[in-house]
């Protein structure tokens, strides 16, 4: 008891103890920002980036080109799918409760998804470390999954394209915590090297235009000891599967929304044997961490092999860190 006591000081009082974070720099060169004004930040190369309406903004004029179909069709996706709400109540309950009511079933994903994420890594690693933990929520949305682990006593940065203030960054406003937010693409960070204990990939890696590219970003700010973690992503023993899922979406999205929603090349899915190679190339030692979803989910697998239809995705978590 008196150890346990001892450890949960060691941790509370550990903090302050790290370097600063975050530490911003320009995204792709990382050469050194220092502030030229209020909420601007400017480099030699005469550079700079704002901080509007408590965010951040890294996106260079052409990836603000390259993302704004994208960009512009997922919110009026969400938006129309009913993830907007006027109710501050509704993004503080986030996982556990969807006081929206339209996405009950998906949130009872993500709870169980963080449950373990926070029970099964972040616990260890504040363990292994004896502090708090520094970091990036990669696709964090409207930022419910920074706000909790602020709410724990962790250093964030939240990290999306989407700015708006009903699914995006801008939703942050609903929270009292207070964290880092940055408009930021995957591929260029604008973090300094070895920066951050733990990179999350929060229902987003399949976002990805490039999972190598991706892979390489998020190992270059991670600290040696550091981990990603690659959240709620659709995975296949198959790959024609996740194939027959595009398509699928595909499809629905241009009978209800009158477009395809492919405007960004993304990856989509992971299957096993890519988890495999991307191993194999960055060296990075995998764990899989399977939550109980409930029978329903248990269930799926053998329903569709007596339906006949495609295998359906298997939602795992995968934490990866460096073989030494």
């Amino acid at each position: 008891m008196v150890r346990a006591l001892m450890n949960r000081q060691k941790i509370s009082t550990s903090f302050s103890d790290c370097e600063q974070f975050p530490v911003f720099v320009t995204p792709g060169s990382r050469e050194p920002l220092h502030e030229i004004a209020d909420d601007v930040l400017g480099n030699a190369a005469g550079d700079h980036f704002e901080k509007k309406n408590g965010i951040w903004h890294f996106l260079s004029h052409e990836q603000q080109i390259h993302y704004q179909q994208f960009i512009e069709e997922y919110e009026r996706v969400r938006k129309e799918e009913g993830r907007a709400s006027t109710n501050t109540s509704f993004y503080r309950a986030l996982p556990f409760c969807d006081l929206n009511g339209h996405f009950t079933e998906s949130w009872k994903i993500r709870a169980v998804s963080y449950l373990a994420l926070t029970g099964r890594i972040i616990s260890t690693m504040m363990g292994e470390l004896g502090r708090s933990l520094r970091v990036v929520d990669l696709g964090a949305g409207n930022g419910w999954l920074s706000n909790r682990l602020t709410e724990g006593g962790h250093r964030l940065v939240a990290a999306d394209l989407t700015i708006n203030e009903f699914d995006g960054l801008g939703a942050c406003k609903h929270y009292e915590t207070k964290f880092e937010k940055i408009q930021a693409a995957f591929a260029q960070l604008p973090l300094p090297d070895s920066h951050c204990d733990l990179v999350i990939f929060n229902a987003s890696f399949h976002y990805s235009e490039d999972y190598r590219r991706t892979i390489a970003e998020a190992f270059r700010i991670l600290d040696l000891d550091g981990k990603l973690v690659i959240l709620d992503s659709p995975i296949y023993h198959d790959p024609t599967s996740g194939e027959a899922m595009v398509r699928e979406r595909e499809t629905w999205f241009e009978s209800t929304f009158g477009f395809r929603s492919n405007a960004l090349a993304s990856e989509q899915f992971l299957t096993f044997e890519r988890i495999d190679r991307l191993a194999h190339e960055f060296q990075i030692k995998w764990k899989f961490i399977k939550p109980y979803y409930g029978l329903k989910w248990h269930l799926k697998p053998l329903l569709a092999k007596l339906r006949g239809s495609r295998e359906p995705a298997k939602f795992i978590l995968l934490v990866g860190e460096k073989v030494p």
